[in-house]
């Protein structure tokens, strides 16, 4: 279960929180994390970004990404995760509150039907600008899309958490937070994306991120 979040005097620095995975079901390598190392220390529209891993563990996760807010205190947090299968950087709209995974998580758990948080909200919605963030990446010639489903793995598990945490005060007054998948890279089978262009792809994002305090309206919607 989330602990309530310390509350801490805003900083004087803007920070950006950038996360990944570390390396899951087989795979030697996680995009996200490589892509969170490549864009660390980046100047974005006067923020800094500060990568940190996260591991691909249900509750640890948690316990992590919540000491890195309270240490941090960024303004957005974006975290990433690896979605083989998926062609496009997919921004995710909505994170439930359902574990269950289909597969067992770096530790061995594997939790099936149970709550991210007990008694907590059915779902959370990302507080990022996820449609102007797609307009502008895909004006940036890198394959992107909005994501109805964040999946019912870590994912989801830290997308739900990261909001739950910010509803409760977690960060600074304003704080913002969503997540994103990113699809496999070469090495690891099709469809995939060069790290570069995983890259380009979520720093433009994360510009936009900045500077749209509002959403545009923007079909990206399924219809399955």
């Amino acid at each position: 279960m989330l602990n309530d979040a310390p509350h801490f005097a805003p900083r004087a620095e803007r920070l950006i929180l950038l996360t990944g995975f570390d390396p899951f079901g087989g795979d030697t390598q996680n995009p996200s994390w490589l892509i969170a190392q490549a864009l660390r220390g980046q100047r974005i529209a006067g923020h800094t970004v500060v990568a940190a891993q996260l591991p691909t563990v249900f509750g640890e996760s948690l316990q992590r990404l919540q000491a890195l807010l309270a240490l941090h205190q960024p303004a957005i947090t974006l975290c990433l995760g690896q979605a083989g299968g998926r062609s496009a950087l997919s921004l995710e709209r909505i994170g439930i509150n359902i574990n269950d995974a289909r597969i067992a998580d770096n530790r061995g758990g594997q939790p099936i039907d149970t709550p991210v948080v007990p008694n907590g909200p059915a779902a959370y919605f990302s507080s990022l600008p996820i449609k102007a963030m797609l307009r502008a990446v895909v004006d940036a010639g890198v394959p992107c899309e909005v994501s109805q489903t964040a999946g019912t793995f870590v994912c989801n598990h830290v997308l739900y958490g990261l909001m739950h945490l910010l509803a409760r005060g977690a960060g600074p007054a304003g704080a913002r937070g969503g997540f994103a998948h990113v699809p496999w890279l070469p090495a690891q089978g099709v469809p995939h994306l060069a790290l570069r262009d995983m890259v380009r792809g979520v720093y433009t994002a994360l510009w936009t991120a900045v500077l749209a305090q509002q959403d545009i309206t923007l079909g990206a919607g399924a219809t399955h």
